[in-house]
């Protein structure tokens, strides 16, 4: 298929975006949550770094869903697309991703209300923002989730309902997440949450490379469950082009058609790989053995996750083949 880069943008960043919600969330909603509150009341030097990367997620977020709209073909009629949640997954993924909104917009009012001095009482401060933090954690990753099984759910694109399709948005959704959050936390010389952060990091990205390795495999090898007899009706016969349908391109020859030279594809996997594997390990690697060097690696890492994650995005779309194909 040919790759639409508003599409692109769109799952790249507002992947991002939901996973530092979802680990501001977890991070919120466990027994550290604690360091938020001293002596009875919350910590101001917490509370507007947290607001702030709240709203540094939400503004991925935003801008992930804004360039999606440029993909259709009628921008103006989207909201149409949020009642048919009952069949839809692009429905539910709208309306998920504005349920979303609620707990995470409900997060930067209560520490910012803290920081100025609501007089919130630490208890009551936990109490909500691990409550908000788990309801954010849970909409952000359900979001994702709906966005990967759009395409996982049609039958018509093969290389989209491999099973590891959804694992990948979801992982590169947390390396996005982990990257960023750690990122922030290295520039403000948060020191005490970096090991675990970059130990999460170095294994989400494992994991990742590893997924995305075997789904790169089965796809390579990975036959048509039809063939043009069957596209023209005329199952088990061997049908031949002498002629193309049409005498000029339309939409189905320009965005169903696409083709990608296979060393191009290898090239691009192989950077795709550094860019999402390589350097936010190695990164890791070098935030846990040398500390110091974390304001640098961990921006890096970031950096290099999402690079990764747009190459890998591309390929996704652009080395899936859709049945109609055939026919054309």
């Amino acid at each position: 298929m040919h790759p639409a880069l508003s599409v692109i943008f769109f799952t790249t960043l507002s992947g991002a975006g939901y996973g530092v919600l979802a680990l501001i969330g977890v991070m919120l909603a466990s027994p550290g949550a604690h360091l938020l509150a001293r002596d009875h009341e919350p910590a101001a030097s917490m509370l507007l770094p947290l607001a702030c990367v709240l709203l540094l997620a939400l503004a991925l977020v935003t801008v992930g869903l804004l360039s999606s709209t440029f993909h259709l073909g009628k921008p103006m009629r989207a909201w149409r697309a949020f009642s048919q949640w009952r069949t839809s997954w692009l429905s539910r993924e709208g309306v998920l991703a504005l349920a979303t909104y609620v707990p995470a917009v409900a997060l930067v009012a209560l520490a910012l209300a803290a920081w100025a001095g609501g007089g919130v009482a630490a208890d009551t401060f936990a109490t909500s923002v691990a409550t908000l933090g788990i309801v954010t954690t849970v909409l952000a990753l359900v979001t994702v989730g709906c966005t990967a099984m759009i395409y996982a759910s049609l039958a018509t694109i093969p290389a989209w309902q491999h099973t590891l399709v959804v694992p990948a948005y979801l992982g590169f959704a947390v390396q996005g997440g982990l990257a960023i959050v750690g990122s922030l936390i290295a520039l403000l010389q948060g020191g005490g949450l970096l090991a675990p952060l970059a130990i999460a990091l170095a294994a989400v990205s494992i994991v990742l490379v590893a997924i995305k390795i075997r789904y790169w495999r089965d796809i390579d090898v990975q036959a048509l469950p039809a063939t043009r007899g069957d596209a023209v009706g005329l199952p088990g016969r061997d049908v031949s082009v002498f002629e193309r349908p049409h005498s000029e391109q339309n939409y189905l020859t320009r965005e169903m058609g696409f083709v990608v030279a296979r060393k191009h594809a290898h090239k691009l996997r192989t950077i795709a790989l550094i860019l999402f594997g390589l350097i936010p390990v190695l990164a890791a690697v070098l935030v846990w053995a040398l500390p110091a060097s974390a304001a640098v690696a961990m921006p890096l890492a970031a950096l290099a996750a999402l690079l990764g994650a747009f190459v890998e995005r591309w390929l996704f779309f652009a080395q899936a083949r859709h049945l109609v194909t055939l026919y054309y």
